[in-house]
């Protein structure tokens, strides 16, 4: 994203829609490379930056049966009642604010796949000018998935929490995925780079042998 805004610069002229699509290759090869996880890729651009349509999203997503990645198709337009206003969206205005990768959800990505989701997203700065972030979604059930494995190799009771207190995975079955945290006194542990932590109860954890979540639909 950074050397498609560098070379239209270089070419005195604003970005186009063209000049984010040179992007598209690396989205689909990686988002092939990591099909088993995530759903969705791509960047999104600061409204304004682009010489040829006030709003872009260069996304792709996999249908929820499908094998074969597809262009994202929102409302941009915002006199429509469909309008998809990802300005206001937490998981772009704040990485904008901050700096700083965010983790939104999990969510219902209403106006965008319909799917219950996290939505991982990095802010893209060039020269100190915001250019937009990149960032994936991915299906809540199917991280979970992979986090179990680690938090029931873990010797206390153990969940992962969002900033909202929110579990996304636990070792017991007192605390289900998506519900409020509701666990005795233990201890909080910061993860770096995220705005998540890690909050464990001190004594043996009450195993669970499966996600709490529902399944990922295939």
């Amino acid at each position: 994203m950074i050397d498609c805004h560098h070379a239209a610069l270089t070419r005195d002229r604003l970005p186009t829609c063209s000049d984010i699509a040179g992007i598209r290759p690396f989205v689909l090869e990686w988002l092939r490379h990591e099909s088993e996880l995530v759903v969705g890729a791509g960047a999104i651009v600061r409204p304004g930056l682009l010489a040829d349509q006030p709003r872009r999203l260069e996304w792709w997503s996999y249908p929820e049966r499908g094998s074969v990645p597809v262009f994202l198709e929102v409302d941009l337009d915002p006199d429509s009642l469909d309008f998809y206003d990802y300005a206001g969206a937490e998981w772009f205005c704040l990485p904008e604010r901050t700096g700083r990768r965010h983790i939104t959800g999990p969510h219902v990505d209403f106006g965008g796949t319909d799917r219950y989701i996290l939505t991982f997203t990095l802010p893209v700065f060039s020269e100190g000018r915001f250019l937009g972030v990149v960032g994936a979604d991915v299906p809540a059930a199917r991280l979970e998935s992979r986090l179990l494995p680690v938090l029931i190799g873990m010797d206390h009771e153990a969940a992962l929490l969002n900033t909202e207190l929110r579990v996304i995975a636990s070792n017991s079955p007192r605390q289900l995925s998506g519900a409020l945290f509701s666990g005795p006194a233990g201890s909080e542990h910061t993860l770096p780079g995220s705005p998540w932590r890690l909050f464990c109860v001190q004594g043996p954890a009450l195993r669970t042998a499966r996600p709490a979540s529902a399944p990922e639909p295939t």
